[in-house]
């Protein structure tokens, strides 16, 4: 028996994803942290979290909104405390996950840079001069590949490579990109392709900059507006 789901969130979703949006900023991070210490009044507020008091004001006004900060009199002073419910472990949560994230992300650039001794990349100006003397091989997925690509690059993925090794001639420098300059799979790619005997070389950059840097992108016509 197959069990039906319901393709609406419940309301405890809804509120969830309110909080979430409401959180999605910087800013109302660090006042929710100064806050965290103790209550504090705007002027405080702006003056440790760098901002303008009126651009504090607004964020605190979003948090209240919320239910994440409250506040109270005292005489002519207006202060802020957090509010009601365990907002306290909610910070300390994402204070853990951005630390695992950071500890994963340090694992996979050490990983990477490791492995990278002997393949340092080769910059943008020296593919633009190297331009049609070498095969440009593009290693993302084929998804992202038709949503825009450096000119004249060949796909393969990094997991069709094994097969497809005869559409690469030996006698050709390569030169592998991916996603940016940490993504690991035009690494893969070379190191497979040299041990196969091939001459490759991957890009320092990787697509994003490419794009960024205004350079000329291939993109199929079906993609085009």
């Amino acid at each position: 028996m197959s069990t039906r789901i319901d393709p609406h969130p419940s309301p405890l979703f809804d509120a969830l994803a309110n909080v979430a949006k409401t959180l999605a900023h910087a800013h109302r991070l660090v006042l929710l942290e100064h806050i965290s210490q103790g209550e504090r009044q705007v002027e405080r507020l702006a003056e440790l979290s760098g901002l303008s008091i009126a651009n504090a004001s607004q964020h605190l006004q979003h948090l209240r909104r919320a239910g994440l900060v409250q506040t109270r009199r005292d005489g002519k002073r207006v202060l802020y405390r957090l509010g009601t419910g365990p907002i306290a472990n909610v910070l300390a949560s994402l204070r853990d996950y951005a630390a695992h994230q950071q500890a994963e992300m340090q694992g996979v650039v050490t990983d990477s840079l490791h492995r990278r001794e002997r393949l340092e990349g080769i910059s943008v100006e020296e593919l633009l001069d190297r331009m049609g003397s070498v095969i440009v091989l593009d290693v993302r997925p084929a998804e992202e590949f038709a949503l825009g690509h450096l000119p004249n690059a060949i796909n393969i993925p990094t997991e069709e490579l094994e097969k497809r090794l005869g559409e690469l001639p030996k006698d050709v420098d390569i030169v592998a990109y991916c996603r940016g300059p940490y993504c690991v799979l035009s690494t893969d790619v070379v190191i497979a392709l040299r041990a196969h005997g091939l001459s490759a070389h991957r890009l320092g950059a990787g697509f994003p900059e490419w794009k960024a840097a205004g350079l000329r992108v291939e993109v199929p016509e079906a993609q085009k507006g």
